[in-house]
Parts: C-alpha cells; sequence; structure tokens
C-alpha cells in the first residue's frame, strides 16, 4: 500500500523520511538522515532525531547525536522556515530542537554557543513555550556562566559546592 501526504497543498508520495520520523524509531530516523526529502519532512526528522536523543542525552553516543544533528537543523532552518510557515498556513509552529540545543549546551557549559542558540531562536520570531521564551532562557543561561566563572569550575562538573557532610 502506498501512502501519501499533503506538503505544501500537493499531495506527495510519502518517502523514507517521513516514514521513518513517523516510526519513532531512532535508529530508523538516524538512518534516514541522509535520504533526500522535502524541507517539511527534513525538518521533521531532524527535530526527532533532537528530541530522541535529547531524552536520552545522559547515554554518551546520543548527547554528540544531539548536539551535531541540533546544529544542522539550526544551520538548514533558514532554507526550512519559508516551507514550514507555508505548510502551516502561516503560522510558524513551534520548533523545539533550539530549546534543547540550547539545554544540552548549557549542561556542557557550552554558555555562548546555548545563548548563540537562543538569539538565533529570537531572530526566527521563534517561541521556546515558557513563560519568559528565550530572553528568559538567555539569562538563565548567563546567570549559570557567572556562577562557573565564579567557582572556577563548570557547573556541572560534580563537584559538591554545599557544606561540609
Amino acid at each position: 500500500m502506498t501512502t501519501y501526504v499533503l506538503r505544501e497543498g500537493k499531495s506527495v508520495k510519502a518517502d523514507e523520511a517521513f516514514l521513518a520520523w513517523t516510526s519513532g524509531d531512532l535508529d530508523r530516523i538516524v538512518a534516514a538522515f541522509t535520504v533526500p526529502t522535502n524541507p517539511i519532512d527534513r525538518h521533521v526528522l531532524l527535530q526527532s532525531i533532537v528530541s530522541l536523543s535529547y531524552r536520552q542525552r545522559e547515554t554518551p553516543e546520543l548527547r554528540p547525536l544531539c548536539v551535531d544533528v541540533g546544529q544542522i537543523h539550526k544551520s538548514e532552518f533558514l532554507n526550512i522556515a519559508p516551507h514550514l510557515k507555508a505548510d502551516m498556513g502561516g503560522i510558524m509552529p513551534r520548533v523545539t530542537t533550539f530549546p534543547k540545543l540550547a539545554t544540552v549546551l548549557t549542561e556542557e557549559t557550552e554558555y555562548d554557543r546555548a545563548i548563540e542558540v537562543c538569539e538565533f531562536a529570537i531572530a526566527q520570531g521563534l517561541s521556546d513555550g515558557t513563560a519568559g521564551g528565550y530572553s528568559g532562557r538567555i539569562a538563565r543561561i548567563r546567570k549559570a556562566k557567572i556562577k562557573a566563572s565564579a567557582h572556577g569550575t563548570s557547573a556541572d562538573d560534580g563537584l559538591w559546592r554545599g557544606p561540609a557532610p
């Protein structure tokens, strides 16, 4: 049976990128990473990899996957955005890649890179779905950066900072 999907007002045959991201299977989604596809399915494929690897970011091989694919999604987003907006009736949907990428970069003490991701999202008119938005996220990242530099270490280095036991 052939599956068709509506993309930018046209019915098109579903390709492996679509079938992979709808499967929810991270291995299949990653395997479809290089499959040529339309911008909408490329966006959802990349966002799916980031989301699934983000949930398992404590797994050593998945944390870099989350960051690398998040950066790729960011680099391709300017091309994807007009198609995404057109496909959604002129409204830009919430893009979950960027808050997740900013979180992982902050956890890795890559504060400036995390802030740059947030600034990029702001420039694209995106929301992160929180009350403070990306501006609030930037403020929290800057606070974490100051705290880490005051201690002379990263914020997530595992060192005990409380009173002696």
